[in-house]
């Protein structure tokens, strides 16, 4: 039986689907559309509206190439500059205390991505852990990731980091109106994965975040990721080359189809990879603003938010890359091309570390470790000095991705984090062997993280990260607690930063870029 669930937020009454056992409210604005005038500019509060909202049904994806809308086999999202909303998963059941929440942000490197694919659903996670669950869009590529502040006027200004704004304004939504779906303000985790962690250690140094949670979880953070003002420029004027010409340039950006200013960065993402390979330019930029630092910097030197922080990376991280997106240095070629920027020496110790290099499956695991793991270990060991800290690997891989070498790769930790393994495509996954394995890994993931949420700690045996001991949580079947996993390869990965413009043309690197390509 499937019934109305009115909720009264602060700007207007939404009206969501109410199970047995879990309700659900979709496609909640948490700012005005950032269409019009509003394009490249900050999200604004939301515009109040008298009657009932519907919020049963999804709406649309943000702006993004059309694989990216896709949320399950048979059904693409629709895509809109409209698309600021969030979603609520809630368990039917009261409760004598308000619950508390999870916000998870997507990843698909700030380029695709969506909160509708099915996998988020939160359904399972709220229920097992009497949480309520939220997810969220935000703006995405051209719309959320470049900054044409130089191209603005003064009666039409353009705004920075605008994918990030989206974050902290759908986090301050949630301040302002989770106890109305019987949620706790004061008992916010933020947890995302990919480019979606990385959002998260964005909001860790973000001072305009501060106070909007209270712990995080960064899920195969890119953790270095970013790009400073010049670099951030340097897109910016590539964009819009491909776009118009710079003297019609403020005109365009402001009345050109969205889709033909997303096909215009699509180019000059193809550009920028061929001139600087190694680096990304769609990231968050340390404008003096919103970002004072780089997050990586940032959480190293004590100057993020000291909350409690989980963060980890899978066992496989490149392998997903290296047979679906060639976006990561995943070949023996590329993986020297990057790293020739740190200079000979750097290179042959990093590369003595992976036996059997250059054979393609060792340089498939080093590109992913040089893109995912090498920095999370670096923010592991900041964090902990400032803040409760808890690290963990994910090896399980049920028979049918072993055989197909994937592994356990990228994205296949979202499958037990959401408890995918119950569902029919889960256990077709594990048709061939396995089944208990994901049992076993579902377990370890969501208790963990749901007392994390709890209680800012997760479950006793899985000790804190210091950098003395420096213990990891290895999720597998069975689990166990590893000190300083891959030591030889951690040492030989210090000091090495992501590539950026600046540092392959010999400049300082005090400021690194990031890792990837347009694949994504």
């Amino acid at each position: 039986m499937v019934a109305s669930a009115d909720i009264t937020t602060a700007d207007g009454v939404v009206r969501g689907r109410r199970g047995r056992r879990i309700q659900r409210w979709r496609a909640i604005p948490y700012a005005t559309p950032p269409v019009g005038d509003l394009r490249f500019r900050a999200p604004q509060p939301v515009r109040p509206w008298t009657g009932v909202r519907d919020a049963t049904e999804f709406q649309s994806a943000a702006i993004q190439p059309r694989f990216g809308g896709r949320i399950s086999p048979r059904q693409t999202q629709q895509m809109s500059e409209d698309a600021l909303t969030l979603n609520i998963v809630a368990p039917a059941s009261s409760s004598s205390a308000p619950r508390p929440v999870m916000v998870f942000v997507h990843g698909g490197g700030y380029i695709f991505g969506t909160s509708a694919l099915t996998l988020y659903s939160g359904a399972r996670l709220a229920l097992r852990g009497d949480v309520i669950v939220v997810s969220l869009n935000y703006r995405l590529g051209v719309f959320g990731y470049v900054d044409f502040g130089e191209f603005g006027t003064d009666a039409r200004p353009f705004d920075s980091n605008l994918g990030l704004r989206d974050q902290i304004a759908a986090l301050r939504w949630v301040r302002r109106n989770i106890a109305a779906f019987g949620g706790d303000p004061n008992n916010v985790t933020i947890f995302g994965e990919s480019a979606g962690a990385h959002a998260v250690l964005s909001l860790l140094a973000a001072p305009d975040a501060a106070g909007l949670f209270h712990r995080a979880i960064a899920q195969s953070a890119p953790a270095d990721w970013g790009v400073t003002l010049e670099e951030a420029q340097m897109f910016a004027r590539l964009c819009v080359n491909f776009l118009s010409s710079s003297e019609n340039a403020h005109k365009a950006l402001t009345e050109s189809d969205p889709h033909d200013i997303r096909r215009a960065y699509q180019r000059a993402l193809r550009k920028s990879a061929q001139d600087h390979p190694g680096f990304f330019p769609t990231a968050p930029v340390v404008d003096g603003d919103l970002l004072p630092q780089l997050p990586f910097d940032a959480i190293i030197d004590g100057n993020a938010h000291r909350v409690p922080l989980i963060i980890g990376t899978c066992r496989n991280e490149g392998a997903l890359f290296a047979r679906f997106a060639d976006a990561l240095p995943t070949d023996p070629e590329r993986l020297r091309a990057v790293l020739a920027a740190s200079g000979e020496e750097a290179t042959r110790r990093v590369l003595d570390t992976y036996f059997g290099f250059p054979r393609e499956d060792v340089a498939v695991q080093a590109g992913g470790d040089y893109t995912f793991w090498r920095p999370s270990v670096e923010v592991m060991a900041g964090h902990s000095r400032h803040a409760p800290t808890y690290a963990y690997r994910y090896d399980f891989a049920p028979r049918s991705l072993r055989l197909a070498g994937l592994g356990a790769t990228h994205a296949t930790d979202l499958i037990p984090v959401f408890g995918g393994g119950d569902t029919s495509w889960g256990r077709a996954l594990t048709a061939a062997g396995g089944r208990r394995g994901m049992r076993s890994v579902t377990y370890q993931f969501q208790e963990n993280w749901l007392e994390f949420a709890r209680t800012g700690a997760p479950l006793s045996s899985w000790p804190a990260y210091t950098e003395d001991r420096r213990s990891t949580l290895i999720i597998d079947d069975p689990g166990r607690v590893d000190d300083d996993p891959h030591r030889a390869r951690r040492l030989a990965w210090e000091g090495i930063r992501a590539a950026s413009p600046a540092h392959r043309a010999g400049g300082e690197r005090d400021e690194p870029g990031s890792e990837a390509t347009e694949a994504v």
